[in-house]
């Protein structure tokens, strides 16, 4: 049996609906500093270093973050060819 439950909403709505925290103010904070801190960036090197400051995992978590996304995908996918939602079994 397949049920699809389609819901018509915000995205706020959908924050609270599902009891996630509101971080709208902290968003604003993040990109108001990140905002004043590339008014100074001149050339390729001040933001490279802004870079190492903003994101201090630099190519190692955007290596993490990339290999987290390609096997999500990879798991999605595999559920897709199955066509259900668990690994297909051999024999």
């Amino acid at each position: 049996m397949k049920v699809n439950v389609e819901v018509e909403c915000s995205p706020e709505e959908a924050r609270r609906f599902l009891g996630l925290p509101d971080v709208t103010k902290a968003n604003d904070v993040y990109v108001d500093a990140l905002a004043k801190a590339m008014q100074g960036v001149g050339n390729f090197d001040q933001l490279q270093e802004l870079s190492k400051q903003v994101a201090p995992m630099g190519q190692l978590g955007l290596k993490l973050f990339q290999q987290f996304l390609e096997n999500g995908a990879a798991m999605a996918m595999s559920g897709a060819m199955t066509g259900s939602g668990k690994p297909k079994k051999d024999g």
